[in-house]
């Protein structure tokens, strides 16, 4: 069937790419093109028709269509809510066209963040969130060699979920303000995949982000984020740390603090890993009457022979002593000291950025920003920043990982514990848990009474 026009928009582009089939080589790439009645559906360009028309259209832009064949979508591939897909060849014809207002400029099928968790993945999808954090951009190298930049950021809706995506390229790269005060975004053309037990996304570089896009979700989702969803406890997709993080967590001995403090008396120089449901009581901003820094300034640069960051601490004209360089890139990390407690005690324990980051609800960017301030405002400003850490202290409870092993300082040998993750807690896996532990309990009153 090839006796039919369509006039549409050229809403997603992918890149030329090349492959290898039957020991042949051919390419293409493929678009997602967008009438007026408001369908979607894509349309790939194999070989010669790659060549012919691969810079012929521009996203964005409006074109005729014509000659072209028609086959049933294969859903693994495509992403538009059409039931057929288009495939071009040389003999195809396009002509650009006019901007025709009537069609819109993309096309998004949202999907609520909590429903990714029960699709099939691989999938793609597009999202529209409340940005709650992100990190600072890094840089990658691939198994091709090739570097590239990219960010993390958490995004949030009004299901109560939040999930982590990754931009690349541009989109990284752009400035810090465009992600601060938890901006509404719009994300077209997300590939949600499985990993570490949990999900997360990656924008693909045919799809877009869109701050504070003019759709009546963005609307709803910031609705419920200034109407309390800023503070209400987040079912977290994607779970962070890697799979080492994961596994010290599965593998962890639930405890209580007073359990971790009669633990200490057994550590080794060999770490073990221990887990407590805590509430964060107090934050150390003062040491001997002095203000206490909470954040340090870290380098950005790729550790060499690997495409980790260095994060070592750099001085303050930015030199990287582990680098032996002064650093190009660099930004803020928490490293707290934070008393918690449970029913049973409280302990101070050491938090660095990640974990730090989710038990004070800010990123180290508004950290550091509120330092700044208060060095400049003086008491005044020091009191505005131990009010913001206040509001946090004694809500929600927090389930921590902490990593305990002996440490020797200044040759003396004594227990050492850090906060190596926190994440809300489950109250349903911890109901669970305190039911177990009951049970074990009567049981033991049971056999002491016989």
């Amino acid at each position: 069937m090839k006796k039919w026009i369509i006039k549409a928009r050229v809403t997603e582009k992918g890149d030329l790419r090349k492959f290898n089939r039957n020991g042949g080589e051919g390419k293409v790439f493929k678009t997602v093109l967008l009438d007026a009645s408001g369908s979607d559906i894509q349309a790939s360009f194999f070989n010669d028709a790659a060549d012919k028309f691969f810079n012929v259209l521009q996203k964005g832009e409006c074109f005729t269509f014509s000659q072209g064949s028609i086959k049933v979508a294969n859903r693994q591939y495509n992403n538009t809510s059409h039931r057929y897909e288009l495939t071009f060849d040389k003999e195809t014809l396009i002509e650009k066209s006019a901007d025709d207002k009537d069609i819109e400029t993309v096309k998004y099928t949202i999907a609520g963040l909590r429903t990714i968790q029960t699709r099939s993945a691989p999938c793609t999808v597009d999202i529209c969130g409340i940005v709650t954090s992100f990190q600072p951009t890094m840089t990658v190298k691939t198994k091709q060699e090739e570097m590239l930049t990219k960010r993390e950021i958490t995004v949030a809706d009004d299901t109560a979920t939040s999930m982590t995506v990754t931009l690349w390229g541009e989109r990284a790269q752009q400035e810090d303000k465009n992600f601060e005060g938890n901006p509404v975004v719009a994300l077209k053309s997300i590939a949600i995949k499985e990993w570490n037990g949990g999900r997360s996304g990656s924008l693909l570089q045919s799809g877009s982000i869109v701050f504070n896009p003019p759709l009546t979700e963005a609307k709803r989702v910031q609705e419920w984020w200034t109407q309390g969803g800023s503070s209400q406890q987040l079912v977290q997709l994607t779970i962070q740390g890697g799979a080492g993080g994961d596994s010290r967590a599965q593998n962890a001995k639930h405890t209580t603090l007073a359990g971790m403090r009669m633990a200490a008396d057994q550590l080794t120089s060999q770490p073990e890993t221990f887990t407590a449901v805590t509430r964060l009581a107090l934050v150390q901003t003062r040491k001997q009457g002095e203000p206490q820094p909470l954040h340090y300034t870290a380098c950005q640069e790729p550790r060499e022979g690997s495409n980790l960051l260095c994060q070592k601490r750099v001085d303050e004209t930015g030199f990287c002593a582990s680098c032996n360089r002064a650093s190009a890139k660099s930004a803020p990390r928490l490293n707290l000291r934070c008393r918690f407690v449970d029913a049973e005690d409280q302990t101070w324990l050491t938090c660095f950025n990640e974990a730090a980051t989710k038990v004070l609800g800010m990123s180290a960017e508004e950290v550091s920003e509120l330092e700044k301030a208060a060095a400049v405002k003086g008491e005044a400003g020091r009191e505005e920043l131990d009010a913001a850490i206040r509001k946090t202290y004694f809500g929600k409870p927090f389930r921590l990982t902490v990593r305990g092993k002996l440490e020797t300082y200044n040759g003396e040998t004594r227990p050492d514990f850090k906060v190596v993750d926190a994440r809300p807690v489950n109250y349903g896996d911890h109901g669970r848990e305190m039911l177990k532990d009951i049970h074990e309990f009567v049981g033991q009153m049971a056999m002491v009474g016989a």
